[in-house]
């Protein structure tokens, strides 16, 4: 066969002509023409440099034609050159069908008699395998590996954690390693032989801590890895660990502090650096954190701004959401239009390289980058920036920022005139001292506006136009909040419709707005998604109750809304649908909370009995976690069940017993409650979302 009338002689290596076959096999196996496919890269073998490659398509095909013979051999080889890669071995157990139990454990067993130094043939058993089979696996691997040293261990074994009896039998084993490692330096107290290193120890609380973490036995896991740091103080690991305890714990700053001391032992690794500064900004030590990221950022411009040059998008949406979290809806706003900002210059940068792909022949990457764009804003930075835009436009349209010399009137109005006398100096200091620090960041901006580099040439500047200087204060004050929340609405709605709250940050925006239509659109593809979702389910009440409120629509609107919202409703009253889903969920804190506030929000003089189905905290409750807890105690206090100071207190004390080392549930005045208590309280949840 030949290519485009384009032959080489076999011997020479040809990377763009290895290219085009290899983009040629592609558009085979997209089409399905698996026969066409194998019989090409056969033909081509010798011409194509990724040999690797034409031996994983050889694979790919052989098992699509049911060539499981010649399959098996592909796959075997495969393993011999890259022995811990786990879908060589599905690829293996699919060629060879090994139906029962015993099959597939021979075949690993010899595996890794021929790589006795792979951990892969000996980790993918362990999911097979139950009981005592699963435990005289376990007790060799974890043996192993603990005497050598692991640290990604814990890692390796955290997909077992879906099976309680697995998660049962490994805290047996390595427990029981622990209480004997301190008395006899031997896994076990009958053995003997050659001792086991004092890093064994080390590693087995190490792993301890790992272990109880992830059960949320959070006291547990403190107390090994104390443990282990009074036995080592100079390991890394030990202390990244201990934050990480603490962030599960929902103690945000002593979180960051414990990063930073595992920072502090060594101060040239970036890795642990950013992660640092990633811990202060979820404690809103925003200042602390840029200078923790300036270490490793340009000399002469502040990191802030050379991050954002960069496109550094962890750090900008991790400043959105403390910025969130503050009250400074301006610098957040300012963050979620740079992160908007990057996804524009990085779609506009890839011009450059259409014609550079073409010119190098590398047509698969180039058929990527073709793809990505399509899709580029559904990436999660994008996403998070997005949503945070949107609720931020959300609170700034239900409560718009008022002058400062409004507020001060309202305040001056309750004082006496030596107190308001003294607080118009201090006014009158603080604005000074504002003018003067804003006048120097203007200095400021000029001199770095000038040194920097031109980013972009006449050309760019043509096409994209000078961009408009982000200025917080103005973004706060906008005029049409709710039109620029639909700005960021509309990539999500295009490209990111499968995750729910999409949905409903649209119906969020379309309520306010009250276009009905567009309202059930969003509720019905939420709908369609998790009818059972609790977000979903106060947007339900709130949607029915406002139709039921608006008496003066059109015919025709009217019709469409009554026959969409029987489908979902099945011709029940908002009560008794309420009433539904609470039983529905009972063990649910989540579903409750949504729950507790539609009563209160149907029936104000049902406080008590709502206050008392979101504060409940009983042994059938499933979800009794930082971040669900701390959902409901803002609840509580940002009046979604009216003035309840007295149950919030009860229900803040109830949740101290329960997570005592919780800085949102500490007392107001104990030490490391107070300002840090009150962040928590007002705190976006998503801080602790992602790895709780």
């Amino acid at each position: 066969m030949k290519l485009l009338g384009y032959m080489v002689s076999p011997n020479k290596i040809d990377y763009e002509y290895s290219e085009l076959i290899l983009y040629q096999n592609q558009v085979m196996r997209e089409a399905d023409l698996f026969q066409e496919s194998l019989e090409h890269i056969e033909t081509y073998e010798k011409q194509i440099c990724d040999k690797l490659l034409v031996e994983e398509i050889k694979g790919e095909m052989l098992l699509k034609l049911g060539r499981l013979k010649e399959a098996s051999e592909v796959f075997k080889n495969l393993i011999d050159r890259n022995a811990e890669n786990w879908c060589y071995y599905e690829g293996l157990e699919k060629a060879l069908q090994l139906s029962t139990l015993e099959e597939r454990l021979q075949i690993y067993e010899e595996i890794s008699k021929q790589h006795p130094r792979a951990i892969s043939p000996r980790r993918l058993p362990l999911n097979l395998v139950p009981g005592e089979k699963f435990r005289e696996l376990m007790d060799k691997f974890l043996r192993v590996n603990f005497s050598k040293g692991c640290p990604p261990l814990f890692t390796t074994l955290k997909s077992l954690y879906y099976n309680t009896e697995k998660i049962s039998i490994i805290q047996e084993l390595v427990t029981n390693y622990e209480a004997s490692l301190k008395t006899c330096d031997f896994f076990s107290p009958y053995e003997n032989g050659e001792t086991e290193p004092p890093t064994t120890l080390l590693w087995v609380q190490y792993f301890l801590a790992q272990h109880f973490d992830k059960l949320g036995q959070y006291s547990l896991a403190l107390d090994y890895i104390n443990a282990a740091i009074a036995s080592t103080p100079t390991l890394i690991e030990l202390f990244y660990m201990k934050a990480k305890i603490y962030k599960h714990i929902g103690n945000l700053r002593e979180a960051a502090k414990w990063m930073d001391e595992a920072q502090s032992l060594d101060t040239a690794d970036r890795f642990i650096n950013s992660k640092c500064a990633k811990y202060m900004l979820r404690a809103n030590m925003i200042k602390e954190a840029e200078e923790m990221c300036s270490k490793f950022t340009r000399e002469g411009t502040s990191a802030m701004e050379n991050l954002n040059e960069m496109q550094c998008m962890w750090f900008q949406t991790e400043c959105i959401s403390a910025y969130q979290r503050l009250g400074r809806y301006g610098d957040a706003l300012k963050k979620c239009h740079e992160v908007e900002r990057h996804f524009f210059e990085i779609t506009d940068d890839q011009f450059d390289f259409h014609t550079y792909c073409m010119r190098k022949m590398t047509l698969r990457a180039y058929v990527d980058l073709l793809r990505l764009e399509d899709i580029l804003r559904r990436h999660a930075f994008y996403f998070k920036a997005a949503r945070s835009a949107i609720e931020i436009y959300l609170k700034l349209y239900d409560n718009p920022l008022t002058n400062e010399s409004k507020q001060q009137e309202i305040n001056s109005e309750n004082l006496s005139a030596k107190e308001l006398k003294k607080m118009l100096s201090k006014q009158r200091r603080a604005q000074k001292k504002a003018k003067l620090e804003e006048e120097k960041k203007h200095v400021e901006r000029e001199r770095q506006q000038k040194n920097q580099k031109k980013k972009r040439d006449e050309e760019e500047e043509e096409t994209s136009g000078l961009r408009e200087e982000l200025i917080p204060e103005k973004l706060e004050r906008i005029e049409n909040p709710l039109e620029e929340a639909i700005k960021f609405l509309i990539p999500l709605k295009n490209l990111v419709a499968d995750n729910i709250d999409t949905h409903l940050l649209a119906f969020e925006i379309y309520f306010r707005k009250g276009k009905f239509l567009l309202m059930l659109q969003s509720v019905k593809r939420a709908f369609a998604i998790n009818r059972n979702n609790p977000w979903l389910h106060e947007c339900l009440i709130k949607f029915s109750k406002s139709v039921s409120n608006h008496s003066n629509l059109p015919d025709v609107v009217s019709k469409v809304l009554s026959q969409e919202m029987q489908k979902i409703f099945v011709n029940k009253d908002l009560e008794s649908f309420n009433e539904d889903f609470l039983k529905h969920n009972a063990t649910s804190l989540q579903h409750l909370l949504s729950g507790a506030k539609m009563m209160y929000f149907l029936d104000k003089s049902r406080q008590e009995k709502a206050i008392a189905i979101a504060t409940r905290l009983d042994e059938t409750i499933k979800d009794k976690n930082v971040k669900t807890l701390i959902k409901v105690s803002e609840a509580l206090l940002d009046g979604s069940f009216g003035n309840c100071n007295s149950q919030y207190e009860e229900y803040r004390m109830a949740c101290h017993n329960l997570l005592p080392f919780t800085s949102a549930f500490l007392p107001a005045g104990s030490e490391v409650g107070g300002h840090s208590a009150a962040l928590n309280h007002t705190a976006n949840c998503d801080v602790l979302a992602s790895e709780i």
